[in-house]
């Protein structure tokens, strides 16, 4: 149990996970029989997999995306269809960030690309700046759901389980996400007379954003179809993705610059090796745990307290949202799935359904405090204090919460795609 304890002490203390990960199997290594080589060894196991190399292929794609004006033409697609609406602009970041998730399969990309361009528009279109930070902050949480997701890749190597499978299992829910966030947006700017667009938009000019945007949108169909036909596997349709973004952003819409590249590709190493360091030492950590038997040790005290499936489904989102307040999202996956997989095969829980609810909950948990990374980003662009974007953010939250229990007790709702697949 001393591992517990190291691992609890670090993390109150405030030092970054990746290294709570790694002091803590390298404490319990010190002073235990096992080799010291099982450090080295345990780290590169974690990291070879095929599938891993995707994780920096989206990454990648969502820069480029970004820099080479995709991103622009997507959020003015959106403004075409749900601008005249009161409320618009809310409904245009939300739908934004659907579209831009079928791209980037991340939460915090998708909160700087979408808020740097919709949060500034919003502060000027007469939108309370809390408000626009909350609403891009809690929208960027489709991304990990909406196929591609970085966060799915690292559930599927741990847990064993189709990727692509997992990816259409996250279609329906990430679809439900977004539109209750659509609803409470438009039931917020009801309710403050926030402005919408005086005409309605012409048929004419729909179709000219739809075609502006059209080489933006069929990325998320390039992505998920390559894979689902089995045409190329996720690490191929990842690359083929930064192929596709290099060549429409640099010859079609020609706002991509080989200056931006650099740039790009530094910031997509950093991402990546961050990421990928939180694999490693989460790998090393696992075997720690599992060398101390501590998942059996949860399976039977959780199995203890009820052998009934949904209360064993409720237990495990309460847990999960209260360790998505505290830990990295890539760290609390690698850590809790292999606790959970098991309680969940012996309560007859389908692996893909666990995968969502788990990637769901650990997602919420990136806005809410007091490590909710995407509200710090989100808090930056928009030039307010953090406990004011809390406050505005909770509404979302607690109907992100209602969509969990949806999809928690509606099997359905993740499996049905799932098992078309599968």
């Amino acid at each position: 149990m001393i591992v517990i304890w190291i691992f609890i002490f670090l993390l109150i203390i405030g030092v970054p996970i990746v290294f709570v990960l790694g002091l803590t199997s390298f404490s319990y290594i010190s002073i235990s029989d096992a080799s010291s080589l099982m450090i080295p060894q345990r780290m590169f196991v974690g990291l070879d997999s095929f599938v891993l190399m995707a994780i920096p292929f989206f990454v990648l794609t969502g820069g480029i995306m970004n820099a080479g004006g995709l991103t622009t033409r997507i959020v003015n697609f959106c403004r075409m269809i749900v601008g005249y609406i009161r409320g618009g602009f809310a409904l245009v970041n939300v739908m934004a960030s659907m579209l831009f998730a079928g791209i980037s399969g991340s939460a915090t990309a998708d909160t700087s690309a979408i808020g740097s361009v919709l949060i500034p528009a919003m502060k000027k279109d007469g939108y309370d700046k809390d408000f626009s930070a909350a609403v891009t902050a809690a929208s960027s949480c489709v991304g990990p759901i909406i196929p591609p997701s970085i966060v799915m890749v690292i559930y599927g190597i741990v847990a064993g389980q189709s990727i692509g499978a997992l990816f259409l299992g996250g279609l329906i829910p990430g679809i439900l996400l977004g539109l209750s966030q659509m609803g409470l947006c438009y039931y917020y700017a009801v309710k403050r007379n926030y402005p919408k667009l005086e005409a309605r938009i012409s048929f004419k000019n729909i179709f000219k954003s739809f075609f502006d945007a059209i080489a933006a949108l069929i990325a998320p169909i390039i992505i998920l179809g390559g894979i689902l036909s089995g045409i190329f596997t996720p690490t191929e349709a990842g690359a083929i993705a930064v192929i596709y973004a290099f060549i429409i952003g640099f010859f079609v819409y020609k706002e991509l610059k080989l200056k931006d590249l650099p740039r790009i590709m530094i910031e997509t190493a950093t991402t990546t090796a961050a990421a990928l360091m939180i694999v490693s030492t989460g790998a090393l950590f696992g075997w720690v745990l599992t060398y101390e038997q501590i998942p059996q040790m949860m399976s039977e005290l959780i199995l203890s307290i009820s052998s009934n499936k949904y209360v064993i489904l409720l237990l495990i989102n309460i847990i999960l949202l209260f360790v998505g307040m505290f830990m990295e999202t890539i760290a609390s996956i690698l850590i809790l799935t292999p606790i959970f997989l098991p309680i969940a095969n012996a309560a007859g829980i389908d692996p893909i359904h666990l995968g969502v609810i788990m990637v769901l909950n650990l997602i919420i948990g990136l806005t809410t405090p007091p490590v909710g990374v995407c509200l710090f980003i989100a808090c930056k662009i928009a030039n307010t204090t953090f406990e004011r974007l809390v406050k505005a953010v909770l509404p979302f939250v607690a109907v992100s919460i209602v969509v969990l229990l949806i999809v928690t007790y509606f099997p359905g709702t993740v499996l049905y795609m799932a098992n078309i697949f599968r």
